[in-house]
């Protein structure tokens, strides 16, 4: 996401809302899995069914490779995606989950592939050539990313581990949103995308985490109709008239935008984000992404709220 640019990445957005919902029919993941616990095989999700414990995976998904990892299936891990970079020493490649390659990936000899977009047809030509694969789409509510998290548990042989990861994420989030302040009204925000201001409503998965800490999004009135997929443009004007008690900025890394670059945009210097100090830079990485490390983020926001008196 580092060397995204704020176009190619707003572009990504409108086709990637549509893609990832068909994904989302394909992968049939909350069909129970098969073949006993504690790391028995064959074990099945949905359509895919492994006789024994993968020890090649390919990773073509950046929230793929942080599941993985944290289950402790780091080591059956071969290859990654050239966007993949967390952990730090995830064996990265030239591979493209953007733009997967079917001979590329199969040169990589997995007995497993996971992918969060099937561009190009690419499970069926994965599949054609008898490559296990795993579509694990952009996850849409928390419970899907228990869901996926599991399942990739089931499917390496780690299923305790994969449990143990989401009941902690399940207990530190309760931990965080136990204690928030009542509040009169919700503090309001905005959330960019890319200085081209591009946003997620509430219907996201990123809104979801910020409706956990009690915000409210000035965006959402921007795809009432949901045309935009969840991802609108905004205007500066339609910012600026919201007036929002916080912005936070998904573009640090990217596109370095910072609580000065807000500061010095035309018209921003009047927003209450902006007089009060409430212009909250973000990792890009975690706040685009749906594995455990959502934990960080909703810290994040919690901790900037918390310091509005109620």
């Amino acid at each position: 996401m580092s060397r995204r640019t704020p176009r190619l990445f707003a572009a990504a957005l409108a086709a990637g809302a549509l893609l990832l919902g068909g994904c989302a029919e394909k992968t049939s993941t909350d069909t129970p899995a098969a073949g006993g616990s504690g790391g028995a095989f064959p074990v099945s999700v949905g359509n895919l069914t492994l006789e024994k414990r993968p020890e090649k995976i390919v990773s073509l998904s950046p929230t793929s490779t942080e599941m993985l990892f944290a289950i402790g299936a780091g080591k059956q891990v071969t290859a990654v995606d050239d966007q993949s970079n967390f952990p730090a020493d995830v064996p990265k490649s030239d591979l493209s989950g953007y733009q997967p390659n079917a001979e590329a990936i199969a040169g990589r000899n997995p007995d497993l592939v996971v992918l969060a977009n099937d561009t190009n047809k690419i499970v069926d030509q994965l599949v054609a050539l008898k490559i296990p694969v795993l579509l694990a789409p952009a996850a849409a509510t928390l419970d899907d990313t228990y869901r996926q998290l599991t399942d990739l548990g089931k499917l390496t042989g780690h299923p305790a581990e994969a449990d143990a990861v989401v009941q902690k994420m399940k207990g530190d989030i309760t931990a965080l949103t136990k204690d928030l302040p009542k509040r009169a009204e919700k503090l309001t925000y905005y959330h960019e995308l890319g200085p081209e201001l591009y946003t997620a409503t509430s219907k996201t998965f990123i809104g979801t985490i910020y409706a956990l800490a009690g915000l409210a999004n000035i965006a959402d009135p921007a795809d009432a109709d949901g045309k935009s997929g969840g991802y609108p443009q905004l205007s500066q004007e339609v910012i600026v008239k919201a007036n929002p008690d916080f912005v936070f900025l998904a573009d640090t890394k990217c596109c370095q935008q910072s609580p000065d670059t807000v500061k010095a945009r035309s018209g921003w210097a009047g927003v209450t984000a902006v007089k009060n100090n409430q212009v909250v830079g973000l990792d890009d990485d975690i706040a685009s992404r749906w594995g455990p490390r959502v934990v960080d983020l909703l810290k994040a926001i919690v901790d900037a709220s918390a310091k509005v008196p109620a």
